[in-house]
């Protein structure tokens, strides 16, 4: 006998085989179309190393593509495993360009969480990036690129390609809100805030206004800008070019001027991986602070997240899968002896996460709750240095080198079929787009939200670093389809650390509270009807740009 819940459950499973056929055979036509045509220009397109970076970059050359531009994906070599074979099968105008760089990971370093590290990790393998991009321009000299995009987090790069007169586009795969609101905080002088002050910041929404304690928000985890070079404007690779050691990364103190200021300086225009739905007021604000033409061109998200609405994804047929101690065939098979919108789904992605300590908290809160739980705890996991799978497949000479970090240990035994432990690799898309999730403990990483909102499971943040912060507040603050998780403040008025009975706290006000549920479902049925509209137009707005500038 089937129950209602089954049969709910049922009707997401038939679904996705569907589909899947569907976009297959469409990416077979588009490529058979695009076979017949003629590019009118190229576009290069430069990505950062970690794949919340590299996978929106991937869908932006399948939206450019479209437009009948060829599209040259620049990659080093050990990032390439991250790429699916059929990457290029969606269109002929998509060519990936291997740059060979070594893969070895960055050294470990000692330094204390928040603390600058000694030098650049990713020094050696910018050094290999930038002399493969000027081989690979000199050895097609004859032809002119329309212009490059290139990640921000990559900029180190942009005199490269400024030196051979190609126009530079600057791209931001996190959202409008991070940069607004780092911009706001320079431009408020937050840095003279007193105890107990909140500070609205001019031209952005009064909800998004700053509390001295987030002020000391952001100093936990890794850098953010561990790629930067140490000088300034760039010089020849014998004078500091691609960021030998010597400056500490993360981002500035709050108040401080932003690096993406200096990052996006002599770019032509900016794209950012957003939406009108989501951010149009920080869209404006960018464009307004910076003089430059700004477009909002995302979520982007794989192809199937768009014609999927209202059935269960399946990331093996977007995404290459990494190792996992679960198929996702077995995680279907938990999620559905769970009931509708039971269970809460935590993951801190793949580069940064909370402290060891704080993750013995949070396994302490979920041993003791009633809440069934779906827990992705990374290889490192709350350790300092940058994991090793950041930089795309390290080999090693045996499994035993996997790195050590956290894990919960009993935990499992203790919580029984309650709880599903994934370590490594986990289908995010499936368990976001299952009928049985029903909330997302995220540390708010800005691919991680726009999924969440896509499939209209609210949000409990948990923020670590950097634009994560922001990200949170839209969510909590804004759009009010999530909350952040409590602490409280220390003697000083700053935020103090997570607690167990914090996080259990936070779990239960999001999975009881209705109206949250309801703002995050409302939010989600804006995404059914497929890529937004203000970005399908924006990318056709951009590629006029672009095309003028070829004239």
């Amino acid at each position: 006998m089937i129950t209602s819940l089954q049969t709910h459950h049922l009707q997401y499973i038939i679904y996705p085989s569907i589909s899947s056929i569907i976009t297959k055979l469409r990416s077979r036509t588009e490529s058979f179309k695009t076979t017949a045509m003629k590019a009118v220009g190229e576009i290069l397109l430069v990505p950062f190393f970690g794949q919340g970076h590299l996978f929106p970059a991937m869908e932006l050359c399948r939206k450019l593509s479209s437009h009948n531009y060829n599209i040259s994906l620049i990659i080093p070599s050990h990032v390439s495993s991250s790429i699916p074979s059929t990457f290029s099968d969606h269109s002929s105008f998509i060519h990936v360009v291997n740059i060979s760089v070594a893969g070895s990971p960055p050294t470990e370093t000692a330094d204390e969480p928040g603390s600058a590290p000694t030098g650049n990790p990713f020094h050696d393998q910018n050094l290999q990036m930038g002399e493969g991009i000027k081989s690979f321009l000199s050895a097609r000299s004859e032809v002119k690129p329309t212009c490059v995009v290139i990640d921000v987090m990559m900029s180190w790069s942009k005199e490269i390609f400024v030196n051979q007169q190609i126009p530079v586009v600057s791209f931001f795969t996190s959202g409008a809100t991070a940069a607004a609101m780092e911009y706001g905080r320079w431009k408020a002088h937050v840095e003279d805030m007193k105890p107990g002050e909140t500070r609205v910041l001019p031209g952005l929404p009064t909800e998004m206004a700053v509390t001295f304690a987030d002020l000391s928000k952001g100093a936990r985890g890794r850098p953010q800008r561990l790629n930067r070079p140490t000088s300034g404007p760039a010089g020849p690779p014998d004078r500091t070019r691609f960021g030998p050691p010597g400056r500490g990364g993360g981002p500035p103190p709050p108040g401080h001027k932003p690096r993406w200021v200096d990052e996006v300086d002599g770019s032509v225009a900016l794209l950012i991986n957003t939406c009108d739905n989501l951010e149009r007021l920080f869209i404006d604000y960018i464009a307004e602070q910076t003089k430059l033409p700004v477009w909002g061109v995302g979520p982007l998200l794989p192809e199937q997240f768009w014609e999927s609405a209202g059935s269960i994804l399946h990331d093996h047929e977007m995404r290459s899968n990494q190792k996992s101690n679960y198929t996702e065939d077995q995680v279907i098979e938990w999620l559905e002896s769970k009931p509708y919108g039971s269970v809460i789904y935590i993951s801190f992605g793949s580069e940064v996460g909370p402290t060891i300590e704080e993750y013995k908290e949070l396994s302490n809160s979920l041993e003791e709750a009633d809440q069934p739980f779906i827990w992705v705890i990374q290889p490192g996991s709350g350790k300092t240095s940058i994991p090793r799978s950041f930089l795309g497949a390290v080999q090693t000479d045996t499994d035993s080198e996997e790195e050590e970090g956290y894990y919960p240990e009993g935990l499992d035994v203790k919580v029984g079929k309650r709880g599903l432990i994934i370590t490594g690799w986990a289908p995010q898309l499936l368990i976001l787009s299952h009928p049985s999730t029903g909330g997302f403990l995220s540390h708010c990483g800005w691919n991680s939200t726009v999924e969440a909102i896509g499939r209209g499971v609210p949000i409990l943040a948990w923020p670590i670093r950097g634009d994560q912060f922001d990200n949170a507040k839209l969510v909590a603050n804004h759009l009010k389809t999530g909350y952040m998780i409590s602490c409280g403040a220390n003697e000083e008025g700053r935020a103090g650390k997570f607690k167990k009975d914090d996080i259990a706290a936070g779990i239960v006000r999001l999975m009881d509270d209705e109206k949250v549920h309801s703002r995050a479902k409302e939010l989600g049925k804006e995404f059914e009807s497929g890529f937004p509209a203000s970005s399908v137009s924006a990318l056709g707005a951009f590629v006029e740009f672009i095309s003028s500038k070829a004239t």
